[in-house]
């Protein structure tokens, strides 16, 4: 019985040593690096190819759709924009005093 059995391992550890050696002599896979998929991106992007088709519903923004603003408008712009930034920091540090003391 030992015998028998010994000469299933012994069976099975010679398959197994076979597999390796075969999955080890194949050709590696050939795998694109990120750098050539660039360059090859790049290039049909020089050729005039459109690339990838822009997202459903995706609307670009035109510089005619803005009115332009007048130097003092800029100015006013700035303004509020500090004055909400500063509400909405103001309103952060509000929140989190509260929740260091819960």
């Amino acid at each position: 019985m030992r015998q028998k059995l010994a000469f299933l391992a012994g069976l099975g550890a010679g398959l197994a040593l076979v597999g390796l050696l075969r999955r080890r002599r194949r050709e590696p896979v050939a795998v694109e690096s990120p750098a050539e998929e660039l360059r090859r991106k790049l290039e049909a992007s020089k050729r005039g190819s459109s690339g990838p088709e822009p997202a459903v519903g995706f609307a670009p923004a035109s510089p005619a759709a803005e009115p332009p603003a007048s130097p003092g408008g800029v100015d006013e712009a700035r303004r509020r924009v500090h004055e909400a930034a500063r509400a909405a920091a103001e309103e952060m540090r509000r929140s989190g005093t509260d929740d260091r003391t819960a």
